[in-house]
């Protein structure tokens, strides 16, 4: 009896598969999909594709880090402070203590503004919360507080990363008159900018004209009074416009230092008690007078040399001072003050040649 082949009982065997010419077996063709690799020409396609798509995400991560819109965590002793004169003398206690604890409630969640000098990074905005972060890691000691999450800026000039700085001050917190001005003498004294006036037109360029006239009014105040002043921070608009005034009187200016220096000055509210009176002391006319004249220092005056009667003085606004001399065809006006800037004088040619 037969038994039953692979191709079923009573199925003739297939013939065997003729010898090769050396007398071997031929080799069988390989089946498709059976482990193998891809054909070349699949394979180098399938790299291409793949290097396209790793370029394509290389760029934009570029593009977005040049851009500005990628954060990056850096560690704090990577980032200088200081690495711009800042707008902000000091912080309020009270919102320090209220941001250290929001960040250790809840981390950091707005980033800081930097950029790039070699391997270390400059701080251009965020000095609240880079001092805050600061604060935690040197309290606790933990490695979350030891990085600042922060977005890389690549400011085109010095005057662009000022700006960045103030613009985030203003927008948050504001900053006092008295900071206002002292940013705008700091960026011309180090050449950010060529004059006070253009820095006042491009660190404060939303702000309104009267209100950059008011920050230069204090420039005066900065620049003569600054290492005299205790709180100079708690100095108000009021109390600064009328020191700006004043001080265009060379014998106030020249005396004022002493007098500060002489006086208490525990807290803010006592330094500018002390300057009003010595205000009001400099505007009350003196002791004496019968013919209702002041000595030239009423609000808004200065003693003039000449004739009597040959000149006058006035202040139609805050840092401007306007002298009249002279008469008839002799009469001369002079305008000074730290208000008359590249605006005031475009203004007052035009409405002179339109009279």
């Amino acid at each position: 009896m037969k038994s039953a082949g692979p191709f079923g009982e009573g199925a003739p065997s297939p013939a065997p598969a003729p010898a090769s010419p050396t007398g071997t077996q031929p080799h069988a063709r390989p089946l498709a999909g059976a482990g193998l690799s891809s054909p070349p020409i699949a394979q180098v396609a399938g790299e291409a594709a793949t290097a396209a798509a790793l370029m394509e995400v290389t760029e934009m991560l570029e593009s977005a880090r040049a851009e500005g819109r990628m954060i990056q965590r850096l560690d704090l002793d990577s980032i200088d402070q200081d690495h711009l004169v800042r707008d902000r003398m000091e912080s309020d206690a009270e919102e320090m203590a209220v941001l250290v604890e929001s960040l250790r409630a809840r981390g950091q969640q707005t980033p800081i503004e930097v950029v790039a000098i070699g391997d270390r990074f400059g701080l251009i905005s965020g000095w609240r919360r880079l001092t805050a972060l600061r604060r935690l890691h040197a309290e606790t000691g933990e490695a979350r507080f030891a990085t600042a999450l922060a977005i890389l800026r690549r400011p085109d000039s010095a005057s662009d990363a000022y700006v960045a700085m103030v613009e985030e001050n203003e927008i948050r917190v504001g900053l006092s008159y008295f900071e206002r001005a002292r940013i705008v003498d700091r960026s011309v004294a180090q050449g950010v900018f060529d004059s006070d006036s253009a820095a006042l037109r491009t660190l404060f360029a939303s702000a309104s004209r009267a209100k950059r006239s008011k920050i230069g009014s204090f420039l005066p105040v900065v620049r003569r009074l600054e290492p005299h002043l205790r709180f100079p921070v708690s100095l108000n608009e009021r109390v600064g416009l009328r020191l700006s005034r004043a001080l265009e009187d060379p014998g106030f200016a020249h005396a004022l230092p002493k007098a500060l220096a002489q006086g208490e000055r525990p807290d803010a509210e006592a330094e500018r008690a002390l300057l009003t009176r010595l205000l009001d002391a400099r505007e009350t006319p003196r002791p004496g007078k019968t013919d209702g004249k002041t000595d030239g220092k009423s609000p808004g005056k200065e003693p003039v040399s000449g004739p009597a009667g040959d000149a006058r003085v006035v202040s139609p606004r805050p840092g401007l001072t306007l002298r009249l001399r002279g008469q008839g065809a002799a009469r001369r006006c002079e305008l000074s003050g730290p208000a008359l800037d590249d605006d005031l004088l475009r203004d007052l040619e035009a409405w002179l040649k339109g009279r």
